[in-house]
This record gives C-alpha cells, structure tokens and sequence, in this order.
C-alpha cells in the first residue's frame, strides 16, 4: 500500500525538497502541496492523503488552525498530522498535538528520520518521536495553571479504564513502544496493543499522542521539567 503525502509549508524550496525525497521512496508519494492551512484542508480531502507535513506557521490559515479542522472532520478520522518546526520548543506544537496531530519532527531532521515518521504516523502503532515530544507537553503543562494543567473531566474519564489500561497509558506517556511496554509488564505485545485501542476508545483519543496529553492533563502523569 502506497503512503499518500500532504506537504503543507509555505515554503515553496522546502516542498519541493521534501517532494523529491518522499517521491523516491517505493511505499510513498507527495499527492498534493499547500501553501496555507484551508489550502491542506481542502487537499486533504480532494487526495484522500493519509499522512500530512504539516507546517505550524502560515498565512492565512495557519497549521495549528488546519490541524484542528482536519482532526475534527469525522471523514478525515483517518489522516495522520506531522508537525514540521523549526523551534524545538513551541507552544504551538503542544497546541497542535491537544487539537489532533499526531506527533511533531524538526525540519532540520535528517531524510530518514522524516520518512520514518511518515511510516511510523500512517501505520499508528507508535507516537511519533516519543520521548521528545512527551517532554515538550511535560514542559508547558508544567509551566501552565495552578492547577497544573489538569482537566477535571478528564480525570473522570479515567475512571473508565481498568488497572491494566492505567498501567499502560503511564507507559505511553513515557514515550515507550509497545515491545517496550510488554517487556517491562511482562505480557504480549498483541495484549499491549488490545489495551492501548481500548484506551484510546475510552478516552476518545484518536492516536498514541493524544494519550500522551490525556495522561498529562489529567494528572495521570505528573510533568517533570529536567
């Protein structure tokens, strides 16, 4: 199966550089550029992408606007947003993670790292670099309200999940894999994936990342700033 790719910057030099790496790989191909966020939008849905590159600032209608838009869309549940930055901290990038994205990457990220995150995001088995992008939401929900960030009917939604699914949800928000997960609780890696979708399905979570800032927000996890 054929990875469809948004490019969404209103950079011209850096669509076109990430177009020629991507249309090079077999498993994936560039479907449609933009130049704006309601661009992408309406791309997303005219190319039926599953994965979209995602820059945060633009005009108009900028990416953290668009990523809200497309996460919101149920006939777009399946695209997968990657969040292109060049600030290794921003506050948009926790924004766009809470609005839907499923991750972020560096633009100054090296060319397998990018296509690797494009796999990684289409296929939805792991969160897009993991313990970089739990330490940025660990960060700003550490330096947010009184009440450190948590949402109270969040918290309540936990409630639904068993012990087991707790167990797993802390270790999602540790930024492991499930390989990872499995071994340090000692199960299946098959039973370690049951209990995430479970999670996600309970807490409404449309990816890994969503998990992540549910485990924060509401107080599951507590943020630590190294």
């Amino acid at each position: 199966m054929t990875i469809r790719v948004l490019l969404a910057d209103d950079q011209a030099l850096l669509r076109s550089a990430f177009r020629v790496l991507v249309d090079s790989e077999p498993d994936m191909e560039v479907v449609g550029e933009a130049s704006d966020g309601a661009q992408a939008v309406r791309l997303a849905k005219e190319e039926r992408a599953d994965v979209v590159l995602m820059d945060i600032r633009m005009p108009g209608t900028d990416g953290l606007a668009a990523t809200r838009m497309i996460s919101t869309d149920p006939t777009l549940a399946h695209v997968r947003i990657v969040i292109l930055t060049t600030f290794e901290v921003d506050d948009y990038v926790v924004q766009s993670l809470r609005a839907g994205a499923s991750g972020f990457l560096g633009k100054g990220s090296e060319p397998e790292e990018l296509l690797n995150a494009i796999r990684i995001a289409a296929g939805g088995e792991a969160l897009l670099s993991p313990a970089a992008t739990k330490g940025l939401i660990a960060r700003f929900l550490a330096q947010g309200d009184a009440d450190d960030g948590r949402d109270p009917a969040r918290t309540e939604r936990l409630e639904a999940l068993t012990v087991r699914e707790r167990e797993v949800l802390v270790q999602v928000a540790g930024g492991h894999s499930n390989d990872e997960i499995a071994e340090r609780l000692e199960v299946s890696p098959l039973t370690v994936k049951t209990h995430v979708n479970r999670a996600m399905a309970k807490l409404g979570a449309r990816d890994r990342a969503q998990l992540v800032v549910i485990a924060y927000e509401s107080g599951l996890v507590r943020p630590r700033v190294e």
